[in-house]
């Protein structure tokens, strides 16, 4: 069954031209005018979607036909369409960029199409860069343009003019240091640690130009047949580690534990919590880089996690949460400190990007879909289980095994295999 809303991908041309900005504002404008507003994230992302969720107020989704499936994503916005008045997609990278791509994504799903292009140091230029969005790909639905990092309302006008005939003007966004959202490494700062995360998202929703308050066009969704998961984990208790050190989950991820049957027992080691009673651990990735002198003081954390794993009871650690597990991790700035000791050897962060990309573990249920995105290093003694793959192919990252637990740098989208999962974490 069909179930029409209005939908709208902000894209643009490169990466840092302002998309997660404009969509943010977009939220947090309809929100406030009393809409109902859902957003998702194309690709891999933790941290946009942590400023999107506060800008809407829901859990922001991911779309990406290859990490999470066509199917996957038709189903998500089929079921955000019934709860919402308007669904807002961010892009990744610039529109064409990367394999599946953002223009990729919106054909896929019908999605109109809004760029996003920094006009900062240029003038009629930009006319041409929208023609070439608009045109490079067959089929692809343009629907307009908005200018951001606008000096001045001259500076507009030159560009909507530069405009070809028949292309919409959403008007131009000036460049505000004090509304920009601050990064580090892996991109933007998490949500939860800009304390005036609020006020910067009202001061760029009041930025926008008159044109954001008009609805896009509707899209219809259809749900795809799908499957219902079987509850492989029912009744098991799940610990999952959650806070500023550990807060790279997708929400998809605990909708599947919930629809395999588990109850999920969030802790945080950051504020000193040992590890609940619980069936199995999940320690997703995060920053324990940026908070491991306060973490090595967590001996109730990790006494409860030494006795988890003695237990032998399942661990599952993604990319920052398998860094605690070893000897030591050592900071950006040297300095090292002690965490878990369950894997022999060292964690260290450098400053040049390790990898960065879709994995998949082949698993004896099939495959487990999810990506890698790191800074840090490995020195280790350990032999590999097995290794991660690349979309065409090549090897990935090592998975790391010992008893019960199960280490890799891989972030895993659970919903691309719930019985993979289920097996890793069951009791």
């Amino acid at each position: 069954m069909n179930h029409p809303c209005p939908a709208l991908l902000v894209a643009a041309t490169a990466s840092g031209q302002g998309k997660t900005t404009v969509t943010a504002a977009l939220a947090r404008r309809h929100r406030d005018a009393g809409r109902r507003v859902r957003v998702f994230k194309c690709g891999p992302d933790f941290l946009d979607p942590q400023i999107l969720e506060v800008a809407s107020g829901a859990p922001v989704q991911n779309l990406d036909l290859w990490m999470c499936g066509a199917d996957d994503g038709a189903g998500r916005l089929h079921a955000a369409a019934q709860q919402a008045d308007l669904i807002l997609v961010e892009g990744v990278m610039g529109l064409y960029d990367g394999t599946p791509s953002s223009a990729d994504i919106a054909l896929a799903f019908d999605l109109p199409v809004l760029a996003v292009i920094d006009a900062g140091a240029m003038a009629q230029t930009f006319g041409a860069l929208a023609l070439g969005l608009a045109t490079y790909r067959p089929g692809l639905k343009l629907t307009g343009v908005l200018a951001n990092g606008v000096g001045s309302a001259h500076h507009a006008g030159l560009l909507e003019a530069s405009l070809p005939d028949g292309m919409a003007w959403y008007g131009a966004l000036a460049r505000e240091s004090a509304a920009s959202l601050p990064q580090r490494h892996l991109g933007l700062t998490q949500a939860a640690e800009i304390a005036d995360l609020d006020a910067r998202l009202a001061r760029l929703a009041a930025a926008l130009p008159a044109a954001a308050d008009t609805l896009p066009p509707a899209v219809a969704f259809t749900a795809p047949h799908a499957a219902p998961v079987p509850r492989l984990l029912d009744g098991a208790r799940i610990a999952v580690a959650r806070d500023a050190a550990f807060g790279f989950i997708y929400p998809a991820n605990l909708d599947t534990l919930a629809a395999l049957g588990a109850e999920v027992r969030f802790f945080s080691p950051l504020a000193g919590e040992p590890v609940p009673e619980a069936d199995a651990l999940w320690l997703p990735g995060g920053y324990p880089e940026l908070h491991a002198a306060q973490l090595t003081q967590r001996q109730a954390f990790f006494d409860s996690l030494r006795a988890h794993h003695a237990a032998g009871r399942p661990i599952l650690a993604e990319c920052g949460g398998m860094l605690v597990l070893f000897d030591t991790l050592t900071d950006a700035s040297g300095a090292a400190q002690r965490m878990a000791g369950l894997l022999p050897g060292h964690a260290v962060m450098q400053t040049r990007l390790a990898a960065l990309g879709g994995q998949a573990l082949a698993l004896p249920q099939g495959d487990l879909r999810g990506h890698t995105f790191h800074y840090s290093r490995l020195d280790t003694p350990l032999t590999p289980a097995l290794y991660a793959s690349t979309p065409d192919g090549r090897p990935g990252e090592a998975v790391y095994r010992a008893g019960r637990l199960t280490a890799s740098y891989v972030h895993a989208y659970f919903p691309s295999h719930p019985a993979a999962v289920a097996a890793l974490l069951a009791p």
